[in-house]
């Protein structure tokens, strides 16, 4: 594939290198720096000295910057993206919303003449506001498919987080940040969580420690940002951390504090667990996209017509879950994408019209796979999950397709790189890919009669069997695999799946609480975050469910569109459990 352009304008799906990654370039236009950029002991904004309200973007073309661009947006700014390495060079304020591998985006840089521009500008003390892995380049060299290096600005590596401790890699979430010096974009910051989702970290060091400005705990102190001069970057997302986001780009632009956006004090101390609200999406028969919900996946009404069960309308529903506070929104197209992905234009239009004021992370799922049209045009998955990265989407979940790949996976113990998981996490990180996973019990007298994992259940089945495995389905639950749910996500991670969405058709729509049991078994047996799905009626499901296993976040739908269980008091009540979460 040829580079990608530096402009989101187009309408036509972003073409990012997708070779191996052994073909990205390994080595750098000029030497890594021995001495500082500049002196510099104060905290200046220079971004709207000339009062104008434009933001120069960079923009390389992979993953979701629409978020950015909407929070930039929302805060009364024009944007004019980069073009040629001489818009950068000619801006009064620069923001890089890096997103992606590191090496994916060092290629690209290089390829078409920024990264020069990039160095030129960031040397003169221009105001600059890097995120996440526009973090990270600024460093001399990351480990991710390396060594890689970077643009060699800041002195120290980039290393991955060490999931042997117990800590689970990618580290995703809303955490707290400990600002060690007055950094002027951070001051609102206060006790306050932000949101993070990465796999590797700027490592302090003696020789960097003039340029952080806040750590971040996560198994090690890593940096959270870094600030010297108008020269600012975050490890986390500012656009996807709600109002204290927000209030970080606004100071970066040097818009003056706004009372009506007093922030309160926050009680933040470490990684808090995340409370996700899930919107099943569909056309019901009048053609009408609405919000769902199934019964054991079965999403029609039990009435004579038999209607679709109509739950609200997406975008709208979205954008109330975000005020009532939930840490993520999740959009499963459950009957979309059979023929042509790409041609599901109002599932790509829900995701654009949701992140204009939607500034927390958006996943959505569905036929997420290679396809050829009815024209014959062959489209890869990459090009697929790229469409919906920049209508919005921050992660993209996959289900049937990476069933098949972890069964190829285990019948040939080879990593072939072209399963749509292996692509996609290869350009765009492994933090972009979910895969979702949707087992049914099959209850056992005894749990040698499969060759398959089986635990102990607390529930007999309906013989007094006291034993099940958790057969794996594809196709919306209604087609059985040879495969178990355990057997799945150690595979899914070997091929790189950044986190697990572990559903249960059995508890699906019941209200009963979460499958304990599987959860338990898949969150012990993999190092990915697991987000726990299926089941949940009560508040005190959700405390359950982080009582008992080491699920990284719980997932609800059907309580949450029909008000019976608001988010807050969800929240309310994981607190008072001693339970960390976001308020």
């Amino acid at each position: 594939m040829e580079a990608a352009p530096f402009s989101s304008s187009s309408p036509s799906i972003p073409r990012l290198r997708s070779s191996s990654p052994s073909t990205f370039l390994y080595s750098h236009h000029r030497s890594l720096r021995k001495k500082p950029l500049f002196n510099s002991n104060h905290f200046s904004i220079r971004a709207s000295s000339n009062g104008d309200r434009v933001v120069t973007l960079l923009d390389y073309g992979a993953g979701n910057v629409r978020s950015v661009r909407n929070a930039i947006r929302f805060l009364g700014f024009d944007i004019k993206d980069v073009q040629k390495p001489e818009d950068i060079l000619n801006a009064s304020r620069l923001i890089f919303p890096g997103v992606g591998a590191f090496a994916a985006a060092i290629d690209v840089l290089n390829q078409n003449g920024m990264a020069e521009a990039l160095c030129t500008y960031i040397e003169r003390d221009r105001p600059f506001l890097g995120i996440c892995l526009g973090l990270q380049l600024l460093f001399e060299s990351s480990e991710e498919n390396g060594p890689v290096k970077g643009l060699g600005l800041i002195p120290g590596t980039v290393g991955r987080f060490d999931s042997s401790n117990g800590f689970r890699v990618p580290h995703i979430g809303w955490n707290s940040v400990q600002v060690s010096k007055d950094a002027g974009i951070l001051d609102d910051i206060g006790d306050r969580h932000v949101y993070f989702v990465h796999s590797y970290r700027a490592i302090p060091s003696e020789a960097n420690k003039e340029w952080i400005s806040s750590t971040c705990n996560y198994g090690v102190d890593f940096i959270a940002s870094i600030s010297k001069g108008n020269i600012h970057a975050v490890q986390f997302h500012p656009e996807k951390s709600g109002d204290v986001g927000l209030s970080v780009l606004r100071r970066f632009l040097g818009m003056p504090k706004s009372n009506s956006t007093k922030l309160a004090q926050g009680k933040a101390s470490k990684l808090a667990k995340r409370v996700i609200a899930c919107l099943d999406v569909r056309t019901n028969d009048k053609g009408d996209l609405v919000v769902t919900k199934g019964d054991q996946y079965d999403v029609r009404e039990h009435t004579k017509e038999k209607e679709v069960r109509n739950l609200g309308k997406p975008v709208e529903l979205a954008g109330q879950y975000y005020k009532d506070g939930a840490d993520e929104v999740t959009f499963l197209n459950i009957t979309g994408f059979r023929d042509f992905p790409l041609g599901d234009l109002p599932m790509l239009k829900v995701l654009r019209y949701t992140s204009e004021n939607v500034f927390v992370p958006l996943t959505v799922g569905g036929g997420i796979r290679d396809f050829t049209d009815g024209n014959g045009r062959y489209y890869s998955s990459l090009e697929v999950a790229s469409e919906y990265f920049r209508s919005g989407a921050d992660k993209v979940s996959i289900g049937s397709d990476a069933v098949y790949a972890a069964e190829a996976y285990i019948r040939t113990g080879v990593k072939t790189g072209k399963s749509s998981l292996e692509q996609i996490s290869r350009v765009y990180g492994n933090q972009a890919v979910v895969v979702s996973i949707d087992p049914r019990r099959v209850y056992l007298k005894n749990p040698d009669d499969v060759e398959f994992k089986a635990v102990k259940v607390k529930r007999p089945g309906p013989h007094g069997e006291g034993y099940a495995w958790y057969q794996c389905t594809v196709n919306g639950g209604r087609e059985g695999r040879p495969i178990g749910a355990y057997e799945l996500a150690k595979s899914v991670e070997q091929l790189g799946a950044g986190e697990i969405l572990l559903n249960c058709i059995d508890c699906d729509g019941q209200g009963q609480g979460f499958d304990i049991d599987l959860i338990k078994l898949i969150s012990d047996a993999v190092t990915i975050p697991v987000i726990a799905s299926s089941g949940a009626g009560t508040v005190e499901h959700f405390s359950e469910v982080f009582q008992n296993t080491s699920a990284s976040a719980a997932l609800a739908a059907g309580i949450f569109h029909r008000k019976e269980v608001p988010i807050l008091s969800v929240k309310e009540h994981l607190s008072k459990e001693g339970i960390e979460v976001r308020m």
